[in-house]
């Protein structure tokens, strides 16, 4: 990365890493994935049980084999071979976990996180149920402030991961929300997350790099 652009990076994740403190957060910045990873296994105890949110940026980044391997017990909705009836379980099952890691759809520069769920699984366990959430974004999840966010979140991320899921969507075809009606919509519940009120619950890794959508 050009050193004119580290630093304006650097800059911009300290102002972030204020306003989420500030929020109730605690708050890393680390350099890549590799770092990300070493800072979860320092902050995750052993036998501590553990479970993951839908995120792009643990499947595609080693987040799950790397917990997979920790001394920890894990709720893995991504196992091979459960039925729907056990992966529902395991959502329902997370809200007693120690930890859940996920990532956030977009993370504003005053400190908010933004979350557009299918079943409302993720955003809610975000909310409230296991002791402690873990947020891993990189810095493309970064917008200026909930208007850049709610675009964002609805006109890039929704029809991307609609998509991916293969769903017979108006966004699929055209790349944009057209606010459907469709039974296979995945954008069903917009969470706006402005505070943490336990303070220390929410984690936030943030790292410099593009990660997930």
């Amino acid at each position: 990365m050009n050193s004119n652009v580290n630093w304006y990076l650097e800059k911009k994740l300290e102002r972030v890493k204020k306003s989420l403190e500030k929020n109730n957060y605690d708050v890393y910045i680390v350099n890549d994935v590799e770092e990300a990873k070493t800072t979860l296994k320092n902050i995750i105890e052993k036998n501590a049980k553990v479970s993951f949110g839908g995120s792009m940026t643990l499947i595609d980044n080693g987040f799950i084999d790397f917990v997979r391997d920790m001394e920890v017990e894990v709720l893995d909705r991504y196992k091979e071979g459960l039925t729907p009836e056990e992966i529902g379980e395991i959502f329902r099952k997370t809200f007693f976990a120690d930890y859940l890691i996920t990532s956030s759809n977009a993370i504003t520069e005053e400190g908010y996180l933004v979350n557009l769920d299918g079943t409302g699984n993720r955003a809610a366990a975000m909310i409230f149920g296991p002791k402690k959430v873990i947020v891993m974004a990189g810095y493309n999840k970064i917008v200026k402030d909930l208007n850049e966010a709610y675009n964002r979140v609805r006109n890039y991320a929704s029809p991307i991961n609609a998509k991916r899921l293969s769903r017979k969507t108006p966004c699929t075809e055209v790349g944009v929300c057209m606010d459907c009606n469709s039974p296979e919509r995945i954008c069903n519940h917009y969470v706006i997350t402005y505070r943490q009120n336990v303070k220390g619950r929410g984690i936030v890794i943030l790292i410099k790099q593009e990660l997930g959508f």
